[in-house]
């Protein structure tokens, strides 16, 4: 792998000759208006005679903007900024040039939408984190779970959000997002992607960062420039196996002293899933006793309101207040299985079968709030005060009907019980950041935050015998669960030479008990825990970098899987919460190699302690699946990735990752130790095409592969993704309408196995994944504003489930 590794790079590396010609020329200056103040944010464009984009920036806040690593050569430079008439000028570059100071002329004319010059690079890399740009892509006209769904190295699936292999905490401009994972998938499914600037992919987030962050997937919106209003209007028709429905509105204005902006979705949908699965029961010799094979299929169908504000007041220049609410309201949750088991002996001779109907309705809200206020202490300090509050309320009603039947398909006998299952959450936080910035090359970041999380939860179970409903005491609990954690933190970074430094220190004091009725159980845990980072990278010429990265971090058990319920999918499945699961570690270490802004080259290894997974155990002796988390002994996952981005043509880019990896996991069940490997690739593809002479017609085509993976002790088969969006603007730029395709080659179903100690087990999974989508968006008012949309951050509302 290693001799590998160096044949892709020396072949890369040689096929770039470029590399080895360019020279340390840079263009330099300070842009201002007539009244000498300094413009930020400005664009800097530097194309060549042909009008192709060849390198940009932006002013900082002092106006002034460097631009390097440029060859000697003819340019032309475009410095442009809303409201103000474009400067432009030919240069000719033969070494350092520096502009001085360039005053822009403000615009006489009436603003009007903002034409995009010419397009970003699609994938920008820093030290600690990945840039996917897209904005003015046809991504944008996705859902906001769809452009994550595009960005390289993020994987969607059913369960929730990862990058590559592990789970990924979800931000929004830097906040967190304070939905439970199934209400996350909905939010994001039914927000429209037009406001996002950006996805990073922080790799190695700061102190700064909760401890349980892992790798981070930030959300970056686009942010109001000038004044006015603005507003728009969306909706999109999805035919899958379905149809599903989606409409929203949002709405931002701003002036001298207000911010705001109100987004308001409605989804109406009704999702599919059907699932093949064939189980080994074996006797005590570990040969086969039955087969039972499943076949089952999951309707889910439900209505959900969204609600995002953002509210930021301008007290004055030093002083700024923020409120921010985010509500999902679900009044309809319809989630219906109907199983069909045919059992069979050794030799595949049928002997019985039952079905199995289960039916279930929710009802729940979710509402989370933060009060922020900022105050800027002087120019180079700045001190933040954050306080939240949410609330959570889940209700679950379900009744389960099965039906037996012999060798003969003669009926026997049923079965018939309901449940009635609640929680009620409710989390207090506040925090305190300073923010200091000593020199222009330096930074420290201090803070301290407490946080109190509190979750009731009730489960009744009731047996229906000969038409009377009868308590089933052992199936019948309730649960109080109960958290503190007071954490504090610093980071302190600083560039030097050719040398950037990021260190910091994490420390959390955190304090659970747990208790279950019917256990009569006190689940305990009190501990104290430093998790530190660092990040260290080394410009080895302008054109070559070396970044080295380390963090430790923390995966709490989620109040769901403390909580010792048993959910019953039918008789004989069930999901099961485990009081008893500790918090999990993870030591990360990365080491990359950056070629320019078009390549990198890393090798990297993740070492996990106590691991928490959801694996099916099948009791042979009972015929019960069950689903249960489970704390692994070890996981240890280690390999080398290739990404990189070139642009083919101005209308043209091209991006892609490659990851190869093993990943090795490790638990002793009592009844034996199980060790299990595997090598696996996970690839990435994307092109990004803007045709017609106004750049109006958008195109992005994605590709994504993963072969034969081990998850959760489970061998996970290969599978393809496959999506195309296709965007075009009308209606003099205020109208874009769009069609999104998925699954374009029906790959991307996929087969799992169990076959360790006395488990033995296959399912084919067959998701509601292939479907069209149409949309179209409308934007009125002052159309070149663009969002300031956030989330605000509360990261123990990550860790709030639903009853399933």
């Amino acid at each position: 792998m290693i001799a590998f590794t160096r044949i892709l790079f020396l072949a890369l590396f040689f096929a770039c000759p470029c590399y080895a010609i360019a020279q340390n020329y840079s263009i330099s200056g300070r842009v201002v208006d007539k009244n000498n103040e300094p413009i930020e944010l400005a664009n800097i464009l530097v194309n060549d005679l042909s009008g192709t984009f060849i390198s940009g920036s932006s002013t900082d806040d002092k106006g002034d903007f460097v631009i390097n690593n440029l060859n000697q050569n003819t340019y032309d430079l475009v410095i442009s900024f809303i409201g103000f008439d474009d400067f432009k000028q030919r240069i000719v570059l033969t070494g350092v040039l520096d502009l001085k100071t360039i005053i822009l002329k403000e615009s006489t004319q009436e603003l009007q939408e903002v034409e995009i010059i010419a397009k970003k690079p699609t994938v920008l890399r820093k030290p600690d984190r990945l840039i996917f740009n897209v904005e003015n892509t046809a991504l944008v006209e996705n859902s906001t779970l769809g452009v994550l769904r595009s960005t390289p190295g993020v994987i969607v699936s059913d369960g929730g959000i990862n990058f590559k292999n592990a789970p990924a905490t979800v931000y929004i401009n830097n906040r967190r997002v304070q939905l439970t994972p199934n209400e996350l998938i909905q939010l994001l499914e039914n927000s429209p992607g037009n406001s996002i600037k950006s996805v990073e992919v922080i790799t190695n987030p700061p102190s700064s960062y909760d401890a349980d962050s892992g790798s981070v997937i930030n959300i970056v919106m686009s942010k109001n420039l000038v004044t006015g209003y603005r507003g728009s209007i969306v909706g999109n028709y999805t035919q899958g196996v379905f149809p599903r429905y989606n409409a929203g509105m949002s709405h931002y204005f701003k002036n001298n002293k207000i911010n705001l902006n109100l987004n308001y979705s409605y989804s109406q949908r009704k999702i599919n899933r059907d699932q093949d699965e064939n189980v080994n029961f074996l006797d005590s010799a570990g040969g086969v006793d039955e087969i039972w094979r499943y076949n089952v299929n999951r309707n889910t169908r439900s209505q959900n309101h969204n609600v995002n504000l953002n509210f930021d007041y301008f007290i004055d220049d030093n002083n700024t207040l923020s409120i921010t609410t985010t509500a999902l309201y679900t009044p309809y949750f319809k989630y219906n299985i109907a199983n069909n088991t045919n059992i069979f002996n050794p030799d595949n001779v049928f002997q019985s079968r039952f079905t199995a109907d289960n039916l279930s309705r929710d009802d729940k809200y979710n509402i989370g709030s933060d009060i922020i206020f900022n105050r800027q202490l002087n120019e180079k300090a700045s001190i933040t005060f954050k306080g939240h509050y949410t609330t959570y309320d889940y209700q679950r009603e379900q009744n389960v009907i099965s039906n037996f039947f012999d060798a003969d398909n003669s009926f026997i006998n049923d079965s018939e019980f309901n449940t009635l299952a609640n929680q009620s959450t409710e989390i207090i936080n506040g925090g305190i950041d300073y923010n200091l910035e000593p020199s222009e090359s330096s930074k420290l970041d201090i803070g301290l935050k407490y946080s109190n999380v509190n979750t009731d939860s009730d489960i009744t179970r009731v047996d229906i015998i000969n038409d009377q409903e009868v308590l089933n005491t052992a199936n019948s609990d309730a649960f109080n669960y109960d958290e503190k954690v007071l954490a504090g933190y610093a980071n302190f970074s600083k560039s030097w030479s050719q040398w950037d430094l990021s260190i910091g220190l994490r420390l959390e004091q955190t304090n659970i008990e747990g208790f279950s009725e019917s256990l009569s159980q006190i689940n305990s845990q009190d501990y104290l825990n430093w998790f530190p980072n660092l990040s260290l990278s080394h410009n080895i010429s302008e054109k070559a970098s070396i970044v080295g990265n380390y963090r430790r971090s923390i995966e709490r058990p989620d109040f769901r899987n403390l909580n010792p319920f048993t959910f019953f999918i039918n008789e004989n499945t069930v999901v099961l919460g485990n009081p008893n699961l500790l918090p999990s570690y993870t030591d990360s270490y990365s080491l990359t190699l950056n070629l320019s802004n078009n390549i990198a080259i890393s090798a990297y290894y993740d070492d996990y302690d106590g691991v928490i997974e959801e694996l099916p155990r099948q009791d042979n002796e009972t015929n019960i699946i069950e689903f249960t988390p489970t704390n692994l002994d070890k996981k240890v996952d280690f390999g080398f990735d290739l990404d990189f981005n070139f642009r083919l043509s101005n209308s043209w880019d091209v991006s892609g990752f490659t990851s190869f990896y093993k990943v090795t996991e490790e638990v002793d069940f009592g009844n034996g130790f199980v060790e299990l490997e595997q090598w696996s690739n996970y690839s990435n593809l994307t092109n990004n095409l803007t045709l017609l002479e106004d750049n109006s017609l958008n195109i992005d085509f994605i590709l994504e592969w993963s072969n034969r993976n081990l998850q959760r002790l489970q061998t996970v088969e290969n599978r393809l993704i496959s999506i195309l969006n296709i965007s075009k603007t009308i209606m003099n730029k205020k109208g874009v309408i769009s069609l999104a395709v998925e699954d374009i080659f029906n790959n991307q179903d996929f087969d799992t196995s169990i076959n360790y100690l006395n488990q033995s087990s296959r399912r084919f999974l067959d998701f509601d994944t292939r479907f069209v989508r149409l949309g179209f968006r409308y934007k009125f008012g002052n159309t070149q504003l663009s969002s300031n949309e956030r989330s605000a951050d509360a990261e123990e509302r990550t860790r709030i489930k639903d009853l399933n």
